[in-house]
């Protein structure tokens, strides 16, 4: 059974933080095709950044989130491993291992939490209670709309 974890990135283990970020160059560049520079931001870095990360017991990351904490707290980076994906998990719990992981963000920090999500994916941060804040915007190239939740 995949277990969650979270941790500012200083204290992930060297081989875990290679397998989040090749899980988010897999996704957001090879198969959403996003070239921007965009990935590699810096924001990793910030000493209030949390990464949270579903693991199977082999070591292999199946699905990732970025926390920025500043003024206000910011899910990103929502990446889940193809072989991850309709493996049933999402069917029988409803949300999958990355809804396990924005419900993890959402407990570590309580109160208002915002995400600019893909606007496919509207419904589905819905679930956990984020609503649409504005109008859809473009984010590389993909139409993204601004989300919160609690408060």
């Amino acid at each position: 059974m995949p277990t969650l974890h979270h941790a500012p990135l200083a204290r992930v283990d060297q081989n875990t933080l290679y397998r989040i970020m090749a899980l988010r160059v897999r996704v957001f560049v090879h198969e959403q095709g996003i070239v921007d520079d965009i990935e590699l931001d810096g924001a990793d870095l910030l000493p209030t950044t949390e990464l949270f990360w579903m693991q199977d017991d082999r070591g292999e990351v199946l699905a990732t989130i970025r926390v920025l904490v500043d003024d206000t707290v910011h899910i990103g980076r929502v990446a889940t491993a193809a072989v991850a994906r309709g493996k049933g998990y999402a069917g029988a719990r409803g949300k999958g291992y990355a809804g396990e992981l924005v419900k993890a963000a959402q407990a570590a920090y309580p109160g208002v939490v915002e995400l600019s999500a893909q606007a496919h994916l509207e419904v589905w941060y819905g679930r956990f209670g984020f609503v649409r804040v504005g109008k859809n915007y473009l984010d590389a190239g993909i139409p993204h709309v601004r989300m919160v939740a609690g408060g």
